[in-house]
């Protein structure tokens, strides 16, 4: 990619991503923690999003 604004703003933008990764890792669980996923019994989540053993 040519250097031009458009290449300091993707890199801006990946910059806070890894910024964002980083401060966000010891809390990940919390984050990704869903009501409706943990109201689901254990056997319902991977029928409802098909899920296969690959």
């Amino acid at each position: 990619m040519k250097l031009s604004p458009y290449h300091e703003r993707v890199v801006n933008v990946m910059e806070e991503g890894v910024k964002f990764t980083l401060l966000t890792r010891d809390c990940a669980s919390d984050l990704v923690d869903r009501h409706s996923e943990r109201r689901e019994s254990a056997g319902a989540l991977p029928r409802r999003v098909n899920l296969r053993s690959i």
